[in-house]
């Protein structure tokens, strides 16, 4: 672990590589797993802004999870997650014909429907971020459903800092990750 400005960074980031293999996985992770997509305060007013926007690219399991329990819920623990259809798949999540889950907020920014292109806990995966009330803490999260995603990464040689780049900079800012980088290049 090291410190960057306000975050502490775990050195997984810099060491392991990742890049995302939807023709394996499928996009497993928009459909395994026992919890909605984590969310920030700012993007629940974002979701419910620009959900007549998304509808239409939601299955109707989708909508009707989000007309029931609405475009966001709030965790026991006071946290913001995505709603789940039946406890498994994230309710914003499409298939396309090949059956590969997709993310509606991603497809309707690849189609100039909105601005804003998915929670940045997705955009950031698989580097997951705790917030504390003095600093951030950035953590690889290994996964098996990834596997491949792992295995590309070390052929093309991309490590998770940089597959998530875009993630980063919107979320720390580019400054914080040039920072990043001037660290990574040094343990080199």
């Amino acid at each position: 672990m090291f410190q960057l400005g306000k975050t502490i960074v775990s050195e997984d980031i810099l060491e392991k590589d990742f890049v995302c293999n939807l023709a394996a996985c499928k996009g497993a992770c928009c459909i395994d797993g026992d919890a909605g997509a984590p969310l920030e305060l700012e993007e629940t007013k974002i979701m419910q802004a620009i959900y007549p926007k998304i509808k239409p690219f939601l299955r109707q399991e989708g909508i009707d999870a989000i007309e029931a329990q609405g475009t966001f819920i709030t965790t026991e623990d006071g946290d913001f997650e995505t709603p789940l259809i039946d406890g498994a798949d994230c309710a914003y999540v499409m298939f396309d014909k090949k059956g590969t889950a997709l993310c509606a907020f991603e497809e309707a920014y690849n189609q100039g429907e909105t601005d804003w292109k998915k929670p940045v806990s997705c955009h950031l995966y698989p580097v997951r971020v705790t917030d504390y009330s003095e600093f951030s803490a950035l953590n690889y999260h290994k996964w098996d459903i990834c596997d491949a995603a792992c295995t590309l990464g070390k052929e093309l040689q991309v490590p998770v800092y940089k597959f998530v780049k875009q993630a980063l900079i919107r979320k720390f800012g580019e400054d914080w990750y040039m920072e990043l980088e001037k660290v990574a290049e040094s343990q080199r």
